[in-house]
């Protein structure tokens, strides 16, 4: 009887491996592909930094998706590429502005990416006074549209500490 029990043991073992598919594995081409789609999307937050540094507003709103969402503290929702560039155009005119962006986290999924970012902003007013340096956090999602562009779907920022008093 023990001989039985024994021989149906390893008979159900084998046949269990035998019945076992080996994993997946990654094609060259889908992993350079997944690879080149990751250094494209990396790279949407070089140019997204690029073009607000640039104080010009058509290479900003170009970086737009149509349904762009802004989302600043203490203020309400900025929606849609009209809304968000005409709110960056008064900034724009208001002063020059200087925007360093270190990356904390970047996540590509599929057509989207997810950054969190630290920031450390210079503003020049136009109209003359000192530079008003802020610091804070943001979070930015990328979709990557039809015509294969990183562009920015939602950008969520503010100050990384307590609002200032107004006078």
């Amino acid at each position: 009887m023990y001989r039985v029990l024994i021989g149906s043991a390893v008979a159900l073992f084998l046949v269990a491996c035998a019945n076992t598919a080996p994993p997946p594995v990654m094609s060259t081409r889908v992993a350079a592909d997944s690879a080149a789609r990751d250094s494209a999307a990396h790279q949407a937050h070089v140019n997204y930094v690029r073009v607000i540094n640039s104080n010009d507003i058509d290479s900003l709103a170009s970086m737009f998706t149509d349904d762009v969402v802004f989302l600043a503290a203490n203020d309400k929702p900025i929606v849609g590429k009209a809304a968000v560039r005409a709110w960056a155009d008064g900034y724009y005119k208001a002063f020059h502005t200087k925007w360093d962006k270190p990356q904390r986290e970047f996540v590509v999924s599929g057509d989207y990416a997810f950054e969190r970012y630290d920031y450390t902003s210079t503003d020049t007013p136009k109209a003359g006074g000192k530079p008003i340096v802020d610091t804070g956090w943001g979070f930015v999602v990328y979709h990557h549209d039809a015509d294969g562009t990183w562009r920015v779907a939602r950008d969520a920022f503010g100050p990384d500490h307590p609002p200032t008093a107004k006078q």
